[in-house]
């Protein structure tokens, strides 16, 4: 009778320090489980999170009735000075969208951006975040008889592990949930099988060699007749899905300094602003069609470089506008001028 006894003692003393020592990661598990309304995939949201960190709050809210969802995560840990591990928030009126594309596109619209895997509807911004966009067929039509869609912002914080693809399998379920919560009805996404996670705009991207860059998205500048070919790299941000990509040129002459050529498109009658002034006047070398019942508009922007001037400028806006008309189905394209 004694032996049972101190076997019992010993037992509830040890399944106490395990207890005790458990203790955190069964309120990860539990924080993880309820975070985002329960949207969350828990492997793919720890994996995000350093080595040896908890999470500490998850919040979230809808108001179906504006049009608004928001998700807030945060974590902690020895290796962690900044708080957040990733914030959402979903939009599905006009005015709200457009305050969120005014913040992301200054600078005439070439502000930082980066293209997401094809086949997802979105961009990486100029602070990381992740931007979807997908059409709500449940929710009908604005006031001006436009489709109404849904723009979802996953932002992940910077001690994150960013890089990973678990990024696109957290955002897709944080889009998939939004548009459930806000009464979208916008087709369910997948995440793509992946290696890596989203890059990161940079002043210096990722280039090929302009006479091997028929095969990508931006191929129609293999055939563009630019001078001296040999001389160009390309740097592809397309994407036929997202409502914004760019294809950009690069001069790598020797006896010359490296020159860009920016071309991009925004998708959606929001970027009728980017090609206008502020007296409302078209500005030079910017195109415009029409997608999906929507504006689409199309802009170039140049250093000086020889060999490339105005008339060989508005050549290639041209050549570049008329391949995104023909690969998303628009018409009625107009050059400016």
């Amino acid at each position: 009778m004694r032996r049972w006894i101190t076997w019992s003692v010993t037992a509830a003393v040890v399944l106490g320090v395990a207890g005790w020592i458990a203790e955190p990661y069964v309120r990860d598990w539990v924080l993880v489980r309820g975070a985002c309304d329960g949207a969350l995939p828990g492997d793919a949201v720890r994996q995000l999170a350093r080595n040896g960190s908890h999470f500490t709050e998850a919040e979230s809210v809808t108001h179906e009735e504006l049009g608004e969802y928001g998700c807030v995560v945060t974590f902690e840990g020895d290796d962690v000075d900044h708080e957040l591990l990733l914030r959402a928030e979903a939009y599905t009126r006009r005015d709200q969208q457009d305050r969120e594309f005014l913040s992301t596109f200054r600078e005439e619209g070439f502000a930082p951006q980066a293209a997401l895997p094809e086949g997802l509807p979105g961009f990486v911004d100029g602070f990381g975040a992740l931007q979807f966009v997908v059409p709500c067929p449940e929710l009908g039509e604005d006031d001006d008889g436009r489709p109404r869609r849904m723009l979802v912002r996953t932002s992940f914080g910077r001690d994150a592990l960013w890089g990973h693809p678990a990024v696109y399998e957290t955002a897709v379920a944080v889009v998939n949930s939004a548009s459930d919560r806000l009464g979208c009805g916008a087709e369910k996404l997948t995440a793509p099988e992946v290696d890596a996670g989203p890059q990161a705009p940079t002043d210096d991207p990722e280039t090929v060699p302009l006479t091997g860059a028929g095969g990508t998205g931006c191929g129609w500048a293999a055939r563009a007749g630019l001078p001296r070919p040999q001389q160009w790299r390309l740097a592809d941000g397309t994407n036929d899905a997202a409502p914004t990509g760019r294809c950009e040129l690069f001069s790598s002459a020797e006896d010359e300094d490296a020159g860009r050529v920016t071309l991009a498109a925004w998708y959606g009658d929001w970027s009728n602003r980017l090609t206008h002034d502020d007296n409302g006047r078209k500005r030079s070398l910017t195109a415009t069609a029409k997608c999906a019942g929507e504006a689409a508009n199309f802009a170039l922007g140049a250093d000086e470089i020889p060999g490339v001037g105005r008339a060989e400028q508005r050549a290639l806006l041209k050549a570049f506008a008329e391949d995104q008309v023909r690969r998303r189905d628009c018409s009625d394209l107009r050059m400016t001028g």
